[in-house]
């Protein structure tokens, strides 16, 4: 990355200085009756690192996509280092010096990262040039890659990776993060901010998009609050509580979580996995080595783990996407079902979220109606009788998912892809919790909503368990696991710790567990 002049800074606030290396005036945009963002004012200097902090639906995402050239505004306009400038697409964006790493990852999945980053570059470096720069950046910043990995081979956490390597190769005079430690473990999200800090004293500004507040209070310099569209305040969120960015945000106190004890320690086992071993699908996945769990009615069960250690493997395995080598390797409800479809296994009352919302868990140019039908044709006989389908059904259900979950859209039944990233997780999660379902394997459940979001969520989780059901939740939040969770485990390498209780474990534990210390354990 070449250096620039370190910029200067505020004594009293601490915010850099200088003129704004982006500026964006009365920016608004609307989409038919819909005003995603509404007279936006915005100014980001060297080397700040500036917090864009929101709800789900409040113009984040549309305002970014204009700052990056996706989307044209309706009217304002925006200031590139005091001249004004027509963004008209992403490739004029780089051009000028403006990178971007998604929330949605905007990857080719059938080619390789030397490949998927060679695409968006202005220089063409040679590929093998290209893949030693790879190694020694991404080393370099601590987001280790092979660029010899084919895409679709890779974890989530993986992908993010790639995102940032290929922003970073093109050398940025600002980057617009959009939650970009929602797939990082604590200590990948650690060396993102040293990378992002050494960024900015090199004079790179940063527009920062995070629904961690503690995160964005560690880092940023500045934040710009966004409500309905509207910007409602700035502040010095180092000057402020996780708690008071929380309420700016949503505009009045977020509520406490209920947790009700778990009582039954006896109660009915109704997801049991024993001795669960497959071999790894492709060259870069992980092995499955006799992973053996119990969850109870009632209970939630979290499973920690650094991407990349089997997480993908054991949900493909318990979804059903991959079969195992014998029925009763997977039990759901009593049923032996190892050897089980997807359809089946919700047949005997098991239900599913990926953590890939957009493309697994929903099909992004299916409406939301039409997503409902994909995963209830098969177990509520409202919805098809006697071989015919039933849209008004389907989307009678759509309905009453989208007001429990508070999903915010700009029609009443629009396509999945057109929902930001948080309602369509809130879309996504709320559709499985509404079939009451007896077991529920979940897949990082709140990743990329905001913290109102994510309380819902995590209420409904506990709520779903303590009205009976088993819940098994795979996720990287630590804090999330440690919030809600009964029992927690680790996987690392395929394998499986022993469950402990959540309340005795520590952190400290469960990152010595994440880095594979110690024998993994089974449950019985």
């Amino acid at each position: 990355m070449d250096t620039t002049v370190a910029p200067s800074v505020n004594q009293m606030s601490g915010r850099p200085t200088g003129e704004p290396t982006l500026e964006a005036i009365g920016i608004t945009k609307d989409f038919a009756t819909l005003r995603a963002n509404d007279d936006i004012n915005l100014s980001i200097r060297p080397g700040e690192i500036h917090a864009l902090l929101g709800e789900n639906g409040a113009g984040k995402s549309t305002l970014v996509k204009i700052l990056y050239g996706a989307l044209q505004p309706t009217s304002g306009e925006i200031r590139w280092k005091g001249k004004l400038v027509v963004i008209s697409n992403p490739a004029a964006a780089r051009r000028l010096g403006i990178g971007m790493v998604f929330q949605h990852f905007s990857l080719f999945e059938a080619l390789t990262v030397a490949e998927n980053i060679a695409l968006a570059l202005t220089a063409r470096p040679s590929m093998s040039e290209l893949k030693a720069k790879i190694r020694t950046v991404s080393a370099e910043y601590g987001l280790p890659l092979n660029p010899d990995s084919v895409v679709a081979d890779l974890s989530v956490g993986e992908r993010q990776r790639v995102e940032i390597v290929r922003c970073l190769l093109q050398e940025p005079k600002l980057i617009i993060m959009d939650e970009p430690t929602s797939v990082l473990t604590p200590q990948e999200a650690t060396d993102l901010f040293v990378t992002l800090k050494r960024l900015s004293s090199e004079g790179v500004s940063i527009l920062y998009i995070s629904h961690r507040l503690e995160e964005v209070r560690a880092i940023c310099h500045h934040a710009t609050i966004l409500r309905h569209g509207k910007v409602v305040g700035e502040c010095d969120p180092q000057r402020e509580t996780a708690a008071r960015l929380a309420t700016l945000m949503v505009g009045a106190e977020l509520r406490e979580l209920a947790t009700p004890p778990l009582i039954e320690e006896t109660a009915w086992v109704r997801l049991a996995v024993r001795d669960l071993s497959l071999p790894k699908p492709t060259p870069f996945a992980v092995d499955l080595d006799k992973v053996s769990l119990t969850v109870r009615a009632g209970e939630i069960v979290g499973i920690a783990g650094i991407a990349g250690n089997g997480q993908d493997e054991l949900f493909a395995a318990l979804s059903g996407e991959r079969l195992a080598r014998d029925s009763k390797a997977i039990v759901f409800n009593g049923v032996a079902s190892g050897l089980l479809d997807i359809t089946a296994r919700r047949k005997f009352g098991a239900a599913f979220v990926p953590e890939e919302r957009l493309g697994h868990g929903a099909v992004p140019r299916l409406s939301l109606s039409g997503n409902i039908l994909l995963t209830r044709h098969s177990t509520n006989d409202r919805i098809v009788r006697g071989g015919v389908v039933f849209s008004s059904e389907a989307r009678e259900v759509s309905d009453r998912v989208s007001e429990e979950f508070d999903v915010r859209k700009g029609s009443p039944d629009p396509e999945a892809t057109a929902l930001s990233g948080g309602n369509l997780q809130k879309f996504v999660v709320g559709r499985e919790i509404d079939r009451h379902p007896g077991v529920l394997v979940i897949c990082q459940p709140t990743w990329g909503v905001d913290a109102g979001a994510a309380t819902t969520i995590r209420q409904a989780l506990v709520d779903l368990a303590r009205s009976g059901s088993a819940v098994l939740m795979i996720s990287q939040d630590l804090d999330e696991i440690l919030e809600i969770s009964d029992r927690v485990a680790v996987i690392s390498k395929g394998q499986l710790s022993e469950p402990r209780d959540a309340s005795k474990i520590t952190r400290e534990e469960i990152g010595l567990l994440m880095g594979g210390a110690g024998e993994a354990a089974h449950a019985h």
